[in-house]
């Protein structure tokens, strides 16, 4: 069995360094198509998978030739404006290594896509594999649809001159050659957004003129406080609720909003204070980082008494929670930041004309589901906390101008299918593509379509959090599970600003370029499938690597957060997707993931057992599609003993042998923290073999090798950079190394010494 360049060596620092950076990267990344968690970098999947393809050549000269070779085809320059010399380079060796095949590659947990982009872009067959229906739609996105239609075509006259305008528009060369799916993505983009203003953007602004042209300052969100009554009898005034109420907060640019209290008539407006006012007002006393809530406590403004923390709960459950609106968000079209204002009467109309529309839309909805999606929202202590509020169903969590912005985005999607698909008819006749077909090409528009929307609704409902320091809105998700927020911005879904349809539109869409340019010269096949890991649909020994992130022991619960985007998909494309949004809700039946500590009621069966056997079973699959002489990179990242002793009983029951391990790390250095935390910036990379092992080992004969074998990879990861909890965490590969290579291993009074012991010692 030829030995695998990545167990020799890796250039951890290159690698490490470049997948750090490419957090920062926006434009093209594939991480802009749609939110998913835990993604693997570009840059770490693309090196590892070329390391774990190409054979150690055994000579000092060859490797560090491959070395040379995986530190340029990491950098984002290497892929940016389309694959590098460098790229085809590794392409080609690969190629003429494997006997003039494309090697096959498998990730049977692929999640947002990462790992098969960058096997394809190095020429491999690649399949990719996940459970997630929403997973599923994005890889498709990222890695089918691009490698089928993102090819460049010249568009003829025959298509339309508002067509051709936008050639020049999307293409930096100035040609008329045009990325095919992009550039219907684009146009039906366009012609949604065009539709929903004209139908709606008189409930955002009263001013009448041109939606496009702008020439005056115009709302691009509104900052809402919900509202409890005062719970004092002799008092009974509104509470607003806010945890704090600073508008901007640059070294440049400071603004906040004061409470106006107006004790005889028990009422509370507000002011806008910035420059001087806001110097004067904060030399008085007042602090704009301290609101009505602490701790989920509220305090009444008028008479002072406390609303606890349960009773805000239980009056919250009753229906008692309101909200108001009281700030403006403005910019201006050719002015650089933003301003603010105290929300009017007239800003209140607006918004009751958009639910006296959103009621005429439901009257007349013409589908059998409800038209705003009404399932329910799980209570999750600690990660899902708005159910505990009253917030319990998916409809509860978008006021109501938002459900109208989503409705008829979602609707003018639904009812453009059939235009569509004879537009990609048209183009596909005019630009010699006929051999293609238009309906799955109209599937593939509509699918970014409705990924469009699907990243519009992550800023654009009542959990959102407004970032004063950036000046913008925010995700609703929070380190993988969704707070409650007190108060909230509610963005302009129209305007051209952070959260709406035309920002997410230009992300999306410039993905869709990314991984095209990606797979342009590429002729290798891409399959994805939605299935499980611990059922492969293929035979024995069919894969030459295997190379995937599995979930972790109780990290993410992948199938409840993609709820919150599946419910809006199966309403909106659910139609021509019919295999993937078949169920109510994701299905969570087999997800692999540790689930009993969150949310007992629904998961009691997911404990640890569950998932070591899970996981257990999908190792046992990786070994049996994988090659003899395949290799497996086994992705893990976790600090908990527990956490790695399920992975690692998994791994050895399955028959799979870690022959090297690295830590790369994925995070900026500036922000990791000191080097005594245990919180981990690095992602172990396991390389795996199919390997017969030794049937016994001795603890007193291992432990030396164990050590010896542990100080010198330890050497060599601190030269690397490798520090902090990480740097601990690095050391269980290289012994497992060792451990591993014994099917049991022994003490000297006959008791074995198992995965758990092994990681404690």
């Amino acid at each position: 069995m030829k030995r695998k360049f990545i167990e020799y060596d890796l250039p951890l620092a290159e690698i490490s360094e470049q997948s750090a950076r490419e957090k920062n990267i926006r434009h093209g990344h594939p991480s802009t198509l749609h939110i998913w968690w835990a993604r693997r970098p570009l840059a770490s999947s693309r090196a590892t998978a070329l390391a774990a393809l190409i054979d150690d050549p055994r000579s000092d000269t060859e490797r560090k030739r491959i070395t040379d070779l995986i530190e340029k085809v990491t950098p984002w320059e290497a892929v940016k404006e389309g694959n590098s010399d460098e790229i085809k380079r590794a392409r080609s060796t690969l190629l003429k290594q494997f006997g003039g095949r494309p090697p096959k590659v498998l990730d049977p947990f692929s999640g947002g896509g990462s790992i098969p982009l960058e096997a394809l872009r190095l020429g491999c067959e690649a399949y990719a594999i996940d459970y997630n229906p929403v997973a599923v739609l994005i890889e498709k996105a990222t890695l089918e649809w691009p490698a089928k239609f993102g090819k460049k075509v010249r568009i003829r006259s025959k298509i339309s001159a508002e067509s051709e305008e936008q050639l020049t528009h999307l293409e930096r060369d100035g040609s008329k050659s045009v990325n095919m799916l992009r550039f219907l993505a684009t146009r039906w983009a366009n012609n949604i957004l065009a539709d929903v203003r004209k139908a709606i953007d008189h409930v955002y602004r009263a001013d009448q003129r041109d939606t496009i042209t702008r020439t005056e300052w115009y709302a691009v969100a509104f900052i809402w406080a919900r509202t409890l009554p005062c719970q004092n009898p002799s008092c009974g005034a509104e509470i607003p609720l806010f945890r704090q109420s600073w508008l901007a907060k640059k070294s440049k640019s400071l603004v906040a909003y004061r409470p106006v209290i107006d004790e005889p008539h028990r009422s509370v407006t507000f002011e806008i204070l910035d420059g001087k006012n806001l110097t004067d007002a904060v030399a008085l006393g007042f602090d704009p980082g301290t609101g009505t809530v602490q701790g989920a406590n509220a305090s009444c403004l008028i008479c002072g008494q406390v609303v606890p923390a349960k009773q805000v709960r239980t009056l919250a459950q009753q229906g008692e929670m309101g909200d108001r609106m009281i700030v403006v968000v403005e910019q201006h079209p050719k002015q650089s930041g933003k301003r603010y204002r105290v929300a009017s009467d007239e800003d209140r109309k607006l918004f009751g004309k958009a639910e006296e529309h959103l009621q005429e839309r439901i009257r007349s909805w013409p589908y059998m589901e409800s038209p705003i999606p009404d399932e329910e929202i799980p209570l999750m202590s600690g990660t899902f906390n708005a159910p505990i509020y009253g917030w319990d169903r998916h409809n509860k969590i978008f006021n109501s101008r938002q459900q109208l912005a989503l409705l008829c985005f979602s609707a003018g999607i639904r009812q453009s299918f059939k235009a569509i698909v004879e537009d990609c008819k048209a183009v596909l006749q005019t630009t010699g593509q006929d051999h293609l077909d238009s309906v799955e090409l109209a599937q593939a528009v509509v699918g970014y379509l409705g990924i469009i929307l699907d990243q519009t609704i992550l800023k654009n409902n009542t959990l959102a959090r407004w970032n004063n320091l950036a000046e913008k809105t925010e995700y609703f998700i929070s380190n993988n599970g969704i707070p409650m927020m007190w108060d909230y911005p509610e963005v302009n879904p129209l305007a051209d600003t952070a959260g709406s349809w035309p920002s997410y539109q230009y992300y999306v869409l410039n993905a869709v370029h990314g991984a095209s340019e990606a797979l342009t010269d590429v002729d290798v096949d891409v399959r994805v499938e939605h299935g499980s890991a611990t059922a492969l649909r293929y035979p024995d020994g069919f894969f030459d690597a295997v190379l995937t992130d599995p979930p972790y022991y109780n990290s993410v619960p992948y199938a409840d957060l993609s709820d919150f985007f599946y419910v809006w998909l199966k309403r909106t494309i659910g139609e021509h997707f019919p295999s993937l949004f078949a169920t109510p809700l994701t299905p969570k039946l087999d997800e692999i993931t540790e689930m009993a500590g969150w949310d007992p009621d629904r998961y009691g069966y997911k404990d640890k057992a569950f998932f070591e056997t899970r996981l257990g079973d999908a190792f046992k699959e990786i070994h049996r599609v994988l090659k003899d002489d395949g290799v497996a990179i086994i992705v893990y990242a976790h600090k908990t003993t527990e956490g790695w002793e399920t992975m690692l009983n998994g791994l050895s029951a399955a028959g799979l042998v870690v022959t090297a391990s690295w830590p790369i790390h994925t995070e900026m250095r500036g922000r990791l923290r000191a080097a005594q935390s245990a919180a981990l910036a690095s992602s172990i990379y396991m390389v795996c073999r199919k390997v017969q092992r030794e049937p016994l080992g001795f603890w007193n004969d291992i432990q030396p090798q164990v050590k010896t074998r542990v100080e010198e990879k330890l050497t060599q990861f601190w030269k690397e950079g490798i520090a902090g909890g990480d740097f601990f965490i690095s050391a269980i590969g290289p012994a497992l190394s060792v451990y591993g290579r014994h099917s049991k291993v022994m003490r000297p009074d006959g008791t074995e010494v198992t995965v758990r012991e092994f990681l404690d010692l």
